[in-house]
C-alpha cells in the first residue's frame, strides 16, 4: 500500500500518542446516547453553562466529519448512525481521557489529564483536540448542550477520548466523484459521505424485515436450505462448481431453494420460505449478478389463482412499508421509461394467446420433439437471433416472447398460461395439457417474480427431465438438469402446492429507482485491484451496427464500416494484438492481424442505435460512433461545428461499434439481425 503525505503525518501522530501512553484504539465504550436523541433535549446559553451549574450531562460518540479552530475554541461535526451534531472544545474547559486504565482505588477509572507530553513537547488537552484529532477519527465526548448565536445545537465538551484514529482521510468531495466503480468498491465511504446511500441501505433492512413480517403473519415458517448441492437443477442458469474434499465429490452452489422447500412440504410443513443467497455463474450487467438474494416460498394446497392474489397483496404491502410513491418510473432494457403503478389493479396476460397474437405462432402446440418445425415457423415469420440454430424448443419460445411481447407490457402484470415445454417443474393445466400453471410478474420488461402450481406427478416429472437432458446434450446451456434424489422424494408423496420466487435486489432496485443492481448491494463483488493479470486474457468482441433507417447506398455502408473499424483500431491499437509479427523460415517478419473479429449487424432505427450507445456506456463497454456529419466531410473542424448545432437526440448515427467483454456485447446485440 502507498500512503499520501497526509496519511504519513497521521501515522506519525498516532505513534506519538501511543508513545505518550494514549490508547488510540479503544476496547469498548458504554453509555453512548444517540445523536438524534441529544438534539431533542433542552439546552442552556453558553455563559450559564460555563459559569453556572450543569443542568444535564450527555455523552455520545461518532466520527469527526469536520474540524475547525478559532483561537480558544475548536468546533467539530461528529456523526453516528442516527445523525450529526456540532461539538465545541474550549481551551479552559476541556480535558483529555487517555483511555489508559488507572490502578484500582485511584480518583477515576481512567487517566483524565489537562496536558500530556508527546514527542518531548507538552500538549494541552485543547491542543490534542485541535491538532491530534482529525477528520475521520472516532471520538467520545461528554458534557452539556448549548446553542450558538447562529442557532446550532452544540455539545460543549468537558471530557473527550479518542476511540479510533483514522490513517486515511475522508474524501473532501465524494459527491463529485464520477467513478462508479470506486464508489461501489469503497461503499463504506459512500455511506459516510452520502446520506441518500446510507438511507437506502437502511430501507433495504426495513424491506427485508417487512418481507419476513408479512409471511410470518400469514402462517409461513422460515427454514434453512443447503448452500451446496449434488445437482445443478431447477433454474435456467449455469452453476458455480466446487469440490468437497471430505466426500471427494464435485458439488454446486445452489441456484435456487426450490427443491429443499418442496421436500419440506413432504415432511409436514405446509407453508415454508427462505430468503437466501443464491449463485448463478453467468454474465454481469445492470440487471444480473452472480450472487444475489432470493425469496422463495411453497404453499401446500394453494392454486395458482390464490398465489396471484396473495402476491399482489404482498408486493403492495412491501411498497407501502417502504414509504415510497407506488407510481415508480421504470426504464426497460432499451432504456425507455414508463410509469409503473404498483397500487393499481394488476394486469393479467395470457402468455400463449398473447404471443400468438403478436407473432402469429401458436407456441403452445410445440413440444420437445418439434424443434425444427418451430424454428422454421419463427424464421418464416421474419424473426431471427443468434443461437437460434442450436436452441431447444423451450428456449426458442422464451426468446420469441422476449422479442414480440414482453417489451409492450408496462405492468405490474401477471403473465400466465405458459407452454408446457417451457417449464418442466410446473403443473399441467387440467383444461389443456399443452399449458402449465405458471405466472411471472413483469414491470416494463423486467421479470421480478416467477411462480408455479407445482408438478407433483413423478412420472411426468421424470419424462420432462429426460427431455431436458437431451437438450443439454445438444448444447442448450439453459436447459435444466435432472435430479434423481428429487424424483425419489416426489415418489413418496408431495402435496399439491404453489411456489414463488423473487429476486430481492431487482424489486428493491426498481422501487428505489436504481438502474443497476450493484447500487442496492452494500458490498458487491469486485475484481481485486491488486490482480494485474485479471481479465488479461478475457475473450472480447467487437460488433459494428448499421442504421437501416438511414437507407445508405452499399458504398456508404462499406464506408461506414471502414471508418468504424479504423476508429476502433486507432483507439485500442496494440492492445488488440496477441503477437506483433509472424516470421518466415528465411527471417522475413510479417505483421500479425488482430484477434478480434468485427461482427456486422443492423439496427432498425436511429433511436435504437442511440439507446444501444447509452446502454453500452452504462455497462462499461467501449463505443465508437459514425454520424451523418462524418460521412459528409472529412474536415474534423466542420464536423465539430455542425455537431455543436444539434442536440444529441437529433444526431443521426449511421453506425456504431461496440467493443468489450464478449458476453456483455453478445447479450446487448444478440437480437439484432446480421448484415447482408
Amino acid at each position: 500500500m502507498t500512503y499520501s503525505k497526509e496519511s504519513q503525518d497521521r501515522i506519525k501522530k498516532i505513534q506519538g500518542l501511543k508513545d505518550a501512553g494514549v490508547i488510540c484504539y479503544a476496547n469498548n465504550y458504554t453509555g453512548k446516547q444517540d445523536i438524534s436523541e441529544l438534539r431533542k433535549w433542552a439546552f442552556q446559553d453558553l455563559d450559564t453553562l460555563i459559569w453556572g451549574s450543569l443542568s444535564n450531562v450527555y455523552q455520545t460518540a461518532g466520527r469527526i466529519m469536520s474540524l475547525k479552530s478559532h483561537g480558544k475554541l475548536a468546533f467539530a461535526k461528529i456523526r453516528d448512525h442516527s445523525g450529526t451534531i456540532q461539538v465545541c472544545f474550549m481551551r479552559d474547559v476541556v480535558q483529555f481521557n487517555t483511555g489508559k486504565p488507572l490502578p484500582e482505588g485511584e480518583r477515576t477509572s481512567y487517566n483524565i489529564v489537562d496536558k500530556i507530553d508527546i514527542s518531548g513537547e507538552t500538549k494541552s488537552a485543547y491542543k490534542i483536540a485541535e491538532k491530534f484529532t482529525q477528520v475521520g477519527d472516532y471520538i467520545w465526548v461528554k458534557w452539556d448542550l448549548f446553542e450558538t448565536k447562529h442557532g446550532e445545537r452544540t455539545l460543549l465538551v468537558n471530557e473527550f477520548q479518542i476511540m479510533s484514529k483514522a490513517i486515511r482521510p475522508l474524501p473532501e468531495k465524494w459527491h463529485g466523484i464520477q467513478d462508479i466503480e470506486a464508489i461501489q468498491r469503497q461503499r463504506y465511504l459512500d455511506m459516510v459521505m452520502n446520506d441518500e446511500t446510507y438511507e437506502k441501505f437502511k430501507k433495504r433492512s426495513v424491506f427485508l424485515k417487512s418481507i419476513r413480517s408479512f409471511l410470518d403473519n400469514h402462517g409461513f415458517m422460515e427454514i434453512d436450505c443447503p448452500v451446496l448441492d449434488n445437482a445443478a437443477s431447477w433454474a435456467a442458469a449455469q452453476p458455480f462448481t466446487t469440490h468437497h474434499n471430505a466426500l471427494d465429490i464435485d458439488v454446486y452452489l445452489r441456484i435456487c431453494d426450490e427443491i429443499p422447500l418442496k421436500k419440506a412440504t413432504a415432511g409436514r410443513f405446509e407453508k415454508v420460505y427462505e430468503m437466501s443467497k443464491v449463485f448463478r455463474n453467468e454474465w454481469i450487467d445492470p440487471s444480473h449478478l452472480q450472487e444475489f438474494t432470493m425469496l422463495e416460498f411453497q404453499a401446500a394446497y394453494w392454486t395458482l389463482e390464490e398465489n396471484m392474489n396473495f402476491t399482489e397483496k404482498f408486493i403492495k404491502y412491501l411498497v407501502q412499508s417502504l414509504g415510497v410513491d407506488p407510481k415508480v418510473p421504470v426504464k426497460d432494457k432499451m432504456w425507455n421509461e414508463k410509469i409503473v403503478d404498483f397500487s393499481a389493479d394488476w394486469e393479467r396476460v395470457n402468455y400463449s394467446e398473447a404471443v400468438k397474437k403478436a407473432s402469429g405462432i401458436d407456441v403452445a402446440k410445440y413440444d420437445e420433439t418439434d424443434e425444427q418445425e418451430l424454428r422454421a415457423e419463427i424464421q418464416k415469420a421474419g424473426h431471427d437471433w443468434e443461437w437460434l440454430d442450436s436452441q431447444a424448443t423451450a428456449t426458442m419460445i422464451d426468446y420469441l416472447y422476449k422479442k414480440v411481447l414482453r417489451p409492450n407490457i408496462v405492468g405490474p402484470a401477471f403473465i400466465y398460461n405458459y407452454p408446457r415445454t417451457m417449464q418442466p417443474l410446473a403443473r399441467q393445466s387440467d383444461d389443456n395439457e399443452n399449458i402449465v400453471e405458471q405466472f411471472q410478474v413483469v414491470v416494463n420488461g423486467w421479470e421480478i417474480i416467477k411462480s408455479y402450481s407445482e408438478l407433483v406427478d413423478p412420472s411426468i416429472q421424470k419424462a420432462n427431465f429426460e427431455a431436458q437432458g437431451d437438450a443439454l446434450e445438444r448444447g442448450d446451456e439453459e436447459a435444466t438438469a435432472g435430479d434423481d434424489d428429487f424424483l425419489l422424494a416426489m415418489e413418496h408423496w408431495f402435496p399439491p402446492q404453489s411456489g414463488f420466487g423473487m429476486g430481492i435486489e431487482r424489486i428493491f432496485a426498481i422501487l428505489m429507482q436504481e438502474e443497476n443492481l450493484r447500487e442496492v448491494i452494500m458490498f458487491p463483488l469486485m475484481k481485486p485491484t491488486w490482480s494485474e493479470e485479471a481479465g488479461k486474457n478475457k475473450t472480447q468482441l467487437a460488433v459494428s451496427i448499421l442504421n437501416k433507417e438511414s437507407q445508405l447506398e452499399k458504398r456508404q455502408e462499406l464506408n461506414t464500416i471502414a471508418h468504424l473499424s479504423a476508429s476502433f483500431a486507432a483507439r485500442w491499437g496494440k492492445r488488440l494484438f496477441e503477437m506483433d509479427v509472424a516470421t518466415t523460415s528465411d527471417g522475413v517478419s510479417l505483421p500479425m492481424n488482430i484477434q478480434h473479429a468485427i461482427m456486422i449487424k443492423q439496427a432498425d432505427s436511429n433511436q435504437q442505435l442511440q439507446e444501444l450507445y447509452s446502454i453500452a456506456e452504462k455497462w462499461g463497454l467501449s463505443v465508437v460512433p459514425f454520424t451523418r456529419e462524418m460521412l459528409e466531410t472529412s474536415d474534423d473542424s466542420v464536423v465539430c461545428k455542425n455537431t455543436q448545432n444539434k442536440k444529441l437526440q437529433d444526431v443521426e448515427y449511421l453506425g456504431i461499434l461496440i467493443f468489450g467483454d464478449k458476453k456483455h456485447v453478445e447479450k446487448l446485440t444478440r437480437e439484432l439481425e446480421l448484415y447482408q
